[in-house]
């Protein structure tokens, strides 16, 4: 009998590749970050549209990402392990103080998920490791055999959007108290399952422990610490006039880059209403938002993965950054 964790998965498809460099590329001499690599879809598709004289550093903290990237034989073309926290240091060692485009294609590629060694995902039973960089950090298993209760529900909750998060999270120690250490995919997606009451699943086509998965995972590579110190950066690095293109794939991303693009775009907004200063006292924007941008319907059913992307693009204006004193 086969598994119920077995999926057959497509292969993986880039989304929403001609839009995303449509968006990133207006200079094809200048200098462009992909601080997400994965297998190198949108890095291929922005070299095709570079100039002789362009230049594009890719980011990623996946190792197997690295081995992609030496198969692209480009001098443009330059690799970077590390996450993309790390974006203006590693530039500046690359002597690269500002750049025309930066490019970020948030949460796990499919070569990811359809790996069951890496464990991201319920199509096979594997280690229950969750790393981006395998070489570095603790493995969700590691994190699931000390974290508390309280500390569980609360990843689970924020991260997940799971309302029985704490559920969830006793199920999770009771097994660790009981002698059982949950150490695969398999393990954690039924204890998850056991905590969750069959008559309050509503989506069938989802498994009931889909959110918890999407939680640890985000727990375990710190996403959306790195997405803020990432997005942070960028702001001081892209030149005027240049783009900052992110593609999402759920809320939680979406919600923190449209909130930053709307602080840099209206800075206004940031005032303390009881300290009101005059127009002419206040930063000017730094930003400009140009839109968000989804899939069709026909990417949606050639590549599934695409359903739930948001694409959201600003600008960069020619006002000096405010430095704090």
């Amino acid at each position: 009998m086969p598994s119920p964790f077995t999926i057959a998965s497509p292969e993986h498809r880039t989304v929403l590749p001609a839009a995303a460099v449509e968006a990133l590329v207006t200079d094809p001499a200048g200098i462009y970050v992909d601080a997400t690599f994965g297998r190198g879809g949108h890095a291929r598709a922005i070299l095709a549209r570079l100039a002789p004289a362009g230049r594009l550093v890719a980011f990623d903290r996946d190792t197997a990402a690295q081995t992609s990237a030496a198969a692209i034989a480009d001098m443009r073309f330059a690799f970077v392990h590390a996450p993309f926290s790390q974006l203006r240091e590693r530039l500046q060692a690359l002597a690269i103080a500002q750049v025309q485009g930066v490019l970020l294609d948030l949460g796990v590629s499919s070569p990811q998920i359809d790996d069951p060694q890496r464990g991201f995902s319920l199509r096979g039973d594997g280690p229950l490791d969750m790393r981006m960089d395998t070489t570095h950090g603790e493995t969700a298993a590691q994190w699931l055999a000390r974290a508390t209760v309280e500390e569980l529900t609360r990843v689970i909750r924020d991260y997940g959007e799971e309302r029985f998060a704490a559920s969830i999270a006793k199920a999770i120690v009771a097994r660790r108290e009981a002698g059982r250490p949950i150490t695969r995919t398999a393990d954690l997606a039924a204890v998850v399952a056991s905590a969750i009451p069959v008559k309050s699943r509503k989506d069938a086509s989802q498994h009931a422990a889909t959110r918890t998965f999407q939680a640890v995972r985000i727990h375990v590579n710190q996403e959306l610490e790195e997405l803020a110190l990432a997005l942070a950066q960028t702001v001081e690095l892209l030149a005027t006039g240049a783009r900052l293109v992110v593609i999402s794939f759920h809320s939680l991303e979406d919600r923190l880059v449209k909130r930053f693009i709307e602080a840099h775009a209206h800075p206004e907004r940031a005032q303390d209403p009881r300290l009101p200063l005059r127009a002419s006292e206040l930063p000017p924007p730094t930003l400009r938002p140009l839109g968000k941008i989804v899939p069709d319907t026909a990417e949606i059913a050639a590549n599934p993965r695409a359903r739930s992307a948001v694409m959201r693009v600003a600008e960069r204006t020619a006002a000096p950054l405010r430095r704090s004193a």
